[in-house]
């Protein structure tokens, strides 16, 4: 999976441009037009890197930066877009915390190498998966529901990696079994999967009954719907 990438620009067209070229090299884009939409953005999708320009209506990119590195614990890496050109400027967008500082006009193709040198060295923070509130840090050993820490046995934890890892494809039950049964009775086990399935359902579903992250595919198995 690509890292998912977060876009704060107020201009439409700049910022549309923006997901065009990211989308191109198989980036995962979600925007935002101002900083207070920008902070629900990033709360529902938890991306590991953000482009933002700092003039923004409603909360200034400063505003945004600073709320974003002070308020996360695994704060993402970040890119600043601005007309702004003086070195002062520039040395003060990158003590507020952003990894690289561009200057307006831009190419989106110079954009994209940016994106890909810092996530080279920043990378790290992308381990993490997020769809729609649910977010999955495996090196923590996190899950997370709307910013809520929720408990998940082992199994638990490694059946919905997996699945969040693989979103919107088919698993057999035997297939899952080999993720996190390797060594155990397949027949067996394949019976438990069902009951895995049911608890993880009872934690991270609004409605257990009518599962809208796990699916069943009648017939063929389990998948996690994607965003």
């Amino acid at each position: 999976m690509k890292p998912k990438i977060l876009v704060v620009e107020d201009d439409v067209k700049i910022s549309n441009l923006i997901k065009i070229y990211l989308e191109k090299n198989s980036y995962n884009v979600v925007q935002a037009y101002d900083g207070e939409e920008a902070k629900h953005v990033y709360e529902q999708h938890s991306p590991c890197l953000i482009i933002l320009d700092l003039m923004l209506p409603k909360v200034s990119g400063e505003e945004f930066c600073q709320w974003v590195k002070k308020g996360q614990s695994d704060d993402p890496s970040l890119i600043m877009l601005s007309a702004k050109a003086r070195t002062d400027d520039k040395i003060s967008g990158l003590r507020l915390g952003a990894d690289d500082y561009m200057t307006k006009p831009f190419s989106p193709e110079e954009l994209v190498a940016h994106v890909e040198a810092v996530l080279r060295r920043t990378g790290h923070f992308c381990q993490k998966i997020a769809v729609e509130g649910l977010v999955i840090k495996p090196r923590k050993g996190e899950v997370l529901l709307n910013g809520e820490l929720i408990e998940l046995t082992n199994y638990e934890f490694n059946l919905l990696y997996f699945l969040m890892e693989n979103p919107d494809q088919v698993f057999t039950r035997e297939q899952l079994v080999n993720q996190i049964h390797p060594y155990g009775d397949a027949d067996i086990m394949s019976r438990t999967i069902d009951a895995h399935i049911k608890k993880l359902r009872r934690k991270i579903e609004e409605d257990s009954s009518r599962p809208v992250r796990i699916v069943t595919v009648r017939g063929m198995g389990y998948k996690f719907h994607g965003a």
